[in-house]
C-alpha cells in the first residue's frame, strides 16, 4: 500500500501549512511508515493511505515518486 505523509524538515519546526512538504512511501501499515520515517527526523503531521482514483491523480504530477526505504 502507499502513503502519503505530510510533514516539516525539521523535527523542533512548528506545523505550518506553507512549509509542508509531501512524499509518498510504500508500507503495510501507518505505523510502519512512521518506523521507516523515523531515522530522518521529520516532524509528520500526517500520514493517509492513497489508493484508487486519488493514487492515479497523484501519478499524474511530475513531482510523485514513491520512496524505497
Amino acid at each position: 500500500m502507499i502513503f502519503k505523509v505530510f510533514y516539516q524538515k525539521k523535527f523542533n519546526q512548528v506545523p505550518v501549512r506553507e512549509f509542508t512538504e509531501t512524499l509518498f512511501v510504500e508500507g503495510e501499515s501507518e505505523s510502519e511508515v512512521r518506523k521507516k520515517l523515523a531515522s530522518r527526523n521529520y516532524n509528520i503531521e500526517f500520514v493517509t493511505p492513497v489508493s484508487g482514483a486519488y493514487l492515479e491523480y497523484e501519478k499524474q504530477s511530475e513531482d510523485f515518486n514513491v520512496e524505497t526505504i
